[in-house]
């Protein structure tokens, strides 16, 4: 298990059951990078990822 997947899997644990639009999804991530500007490229490339994973399909 990668250190960063502690922080996934407490995600998961305590929000897995709910459910969420991409919306809110982006204001959070807005607000997170806002506050932790160091991580303004990882968060960038998070959601770009996110953003063309139905894109690799067409490929």
């Amino acid at each position: 298990m990668y250190y960063t997947d502690r922080g996934i899997e407490e995600l998961e644990n305590r929000r897995g059951d709910e459910e969420f639009s991409f919306a809110w999804l982006s204001e959070q991530l807005r607000v997170f990078t806002d506050l932790n500007p160091e991580f303004e490229t990882p968060v960038d490339r998070l959601a770009t990822w996110l953003a063309r994973l139905e894109d690799e399909d067409d490929e």
